[in-house]
């Protein structure tokens, strides 16, 4: 039985998606024509286990380099270009693309979906900058004509058909637009594979019960699908017949609702002292970040992910302190509290530290018995001293004990190098 298309969401959203967006970025800087140049992103040139983060268009097509795939399948041939990460640049392109889309709508109108990709509400802008698609290409030229970036785009009525309109053909042609009429034509003909939103397993599911297509989904009753993959059924049941309700959330409450930092180790850590010294780094960095955005946080959670050798993955709990704190001290006590109680002496590869539960650093509940502001004056007096004149002008003697990563943490950004 087909829905009723008089209640669904009538928008003009458009889906971006910058196209190749690191490796992009690497060929321009190298004045070299992105669409053109064979270019791979690496995390760390020296380890030929290390994963690709990006490769160029040019290296997909003839190639067949992917991301996530290793160093050592790249062919070596002299017109690869191997880059090693720029997180800290990838970033700044970002924002300013960014500021590109809020220069033709409000923040509540940008909904960030990745650092390469974002929807756009362009409800409204017709009287200003004319028919969707128009506006569109304004877009696409600006982002072009500033930094010589290509990108893909697709105009739909939902979210949902505007990042399978990109998908399926603005990948193609550039940009392009579908609404409810071009679904038997556009959408039912896609493989499972090819919809955004049915991820592998469900689509393995969906196979074995004779489904491959999208067209052969909207078949199936939305009694049948909810009874058979629950909530994710009544998802699967609207988007076969091109419905989404989400809206674009947009950007306009900025607070953060989590500080934190996770690092992946180069070896296993079995000794509790070097793990601890880990945690250490980590807080120390999570305090600096809680600080710079004048917050304090309440609750302190730890994440442990344990080796490929052992038989469990690992652990993630969390400890709520009597007062808020932005204090690097508080906070590793309190992820020492949570490792003595759950870490038994497994293999540990990956650490991760978290502050939540924020208040205005403005607020300060009195300690009788601990001087806590003096301690909060000491952190700040650091860190001003710290951007001043360099970030090894003081530090923890603690970060000079074995298996310390400060050095890591400071110069990489999601693991990579800044």
């Amino acid at each position: 039985m087909q829905p009723d298309y008089s209640d669904a969401p009538q928008n003009q959203i458009l889906c971006v998606d910058m196209k190749s967006f690191y490796a992009s970025i690497e060929l321009v800087k190298r004045n070299i024509h992105p669409l053109k140049g064979y270019l791979a992103v690496i995390g760390d040139k020296k380890r030929k286990g290390s994963v690709v983060l990006a490769a160029s268009a040019a290296l997909k097509k003839k190639y067949g380099i992917k991301t996530a795939h290793r160093l050592y399948q790249i062919p070596d041939r002299e017109e690869i270009i191997l880059a090693e990460a720029n997180m800290g640049l990838y970033l700044e392109i970002s924002m300013k693309i960014t500021e590109i889309f809020n220069s033709y709508l409000p923040l509540e109108a940008i909904h960030i979906y990745s650092i390469d990709e974002a929807w756009l509400k362009l409800n409204g802008s017709q009287k200003k900058y004319g028919d969707p698609f128009e506006l569109a290409v304004k877009i696409k030229e600006e982002i072009w004509n500033k930094y010589g970036l290509p990108c893909s785009m697709g105009i739909g009525p939902n979210m949902f058909m505007a990042k399978v309109a990109m998908d399926n053909e603005g990948k193609k042609s550039g940009l392009c637009r579908w609404d409810y009429t071009d679904i038997p034509e556009k959408l039912w003909p896609l493989n499972l594979s090819d919809c955004w939103g049915i991820g592998s397993r469900t689509e393995k599911k969906l196979n074995k019960i004779g489904v491959y297509t999208v067209g052969e989904l909207a078949q199936l009753p939305l009694e049948y699908l909810e009874n058979k993959f629950g909530i994710i059924g009544n998802q699967l049941y609207y988007h076969a017949w091109g419905i989404d309700y989400s809206e674009v959330e947009g950007h306009f409450d900025d607070r953060k609702k989590a500080v934190g930092r996770g690092i992946t180790l180069y070896s296993d850590y079995t000794c509790l002292e070097e793990i601890k010294t880990v945690i250490f780094n980590l807080a120390e960095e999570v305090s600096k970040r809680v600080r710079q955005n004048n917050l304090k946080g309440k609750t302190v959670s730890l994440a442990l992910g344990y080796s490929k050798s052992e038989n469990k993955k690992g652990f993630s709990r969390q400890l709520s302190l009597e007062k808020r704190t932005d204090l690097t001290r508080d906070i590793y006590q309190a992820a020492v509290v949570i490792l003595n109680k759950h870490y038994q002496g497994e293999k540990v590869r990956k650490i991760s530290l978290y502050l939540t539960k924020f208040t205005d650093s403005d607020y300060q509940q009195l300690n009788l018995f601990e001087n806590d502001l003096k301690r909060s004056e000491i952190n700040q007096l650091r860190d001003r001293l710290a951007s001043k004149m360099g970030k090894d002008v003081l530090y923890y003697a603690r970060n000079l004990e074995k298996g310390n990563i400060k050095e890591r943490i400071e110069n990489t950004i999601g693991g990579h190098h800044k």
